[in-house]
């Protein structure tokens, strides 16, 4: 009942409140409001750390060579484009947001990468994919996006191949101090005030720590991937649990 209450609870949290859309749709709109600024926000208000947590979780599937791989919740593409660096055959990246998709295939255009690199308009709670395609599957800050989180790794773990891996990076709080409160204070009061500044949409960087808040971090998490079919699981905390990598085997 716990997790079950938990995963309820990451449904319910919703950019715009005022509005009567579902999550997925106002999710979907978030994006693309702040597609313009997203990639520039994402780096300044981590200080940078996102891209050596990116590089942390591919290195995680070198040993694997996956040659076909699936990035959930693409955005603009940064994470399959680290994903690069295990040379594979062929990276789709799928998200929600048209906004992220146009702002991610103009960069791998203009990177030159558009032949390996595909992005698509999909739904990670209903992916357009055959089972067992994918050698293994990657996402980076998306899940706790999910209107529906079970469902969403579910199907995640549907496409992946029998052996495959999947590597999810996402948000967590830290539980020690001073991290603990120093995080607290930083997302809650100064991050929506410097997001609504630059991106003009206050609601996306108030969301960001509610949304942390509510989604089931740490053990709580790793349980929820083992009850939809996962193996294998780990969870391995990036900078004083300001974030995690979770690992699961189909």
């Amino acid at each position: 009942m716990y997790y079950c209450n938990q995963i309820e609870l990451t449904m319910s949290v919703v950019p715009y409140k005022e509005k009567q859309t579902t999550k997925k749709e106002q999710v979907a709109e978030m994006f693309n409001n702040i597609s313009h600024r997203y990639d520039f926000l994402n780096h300044f208000l981590s200080l940078g750390i996102d891209i050596l947590w990116r590089k942390k979780a591919i290195k995680l599937l070198k040993a694997d060579q996956p040659k076909q791989i699936l990035d959930i919740a693409t955005g603009t593409g940064d994470f399959a484009i680290e994903a690069l660096a295990l040379n594979p055959d062929r990276v789709v990246g799928v998200d929600i947001s048209s906004g992220m998709l146009e702002m991610g295939k103009q960069k791998m255009k203009r990177k030159k990468i558009d032949h390996i690199i595909d992005m698509q308009m999909g739904d990670s709670e209903k992916l357009l994919f055959e089972d067992n395609t994918f050698d293994a599957a990657i996402v980076a800050f998306g899940v706790r996006n999910f209107e529906n989180l079970k469902q969403g790794l579910i199907d995640m773990h549907r496409v992946v191949k029998p052996g495959g891996k999947t590597v999810i990076i996402e948000f967590s709080r830290p539980r020690k101090f001073p991290m603990k409160q120093l995080y607290s204070v930083y997302f809650k009061s100064i991050l929506p005030v410097i997001g609504k500044l630059i991106s003009k949409d206050q609601s996306a960087y108030t969301y960001l720590p509610e949304s942390v808040d509510a989604f089931p971090d740490g053990q709580n998490f790793l349980d929820i991937l083992s009850e939809v079919g996962y193996k294998k699981t780990e969870c391995k905390p990036l900078t004083f649990g300001i974030a995690s990598i979770y690992i699961g085997v189909k």
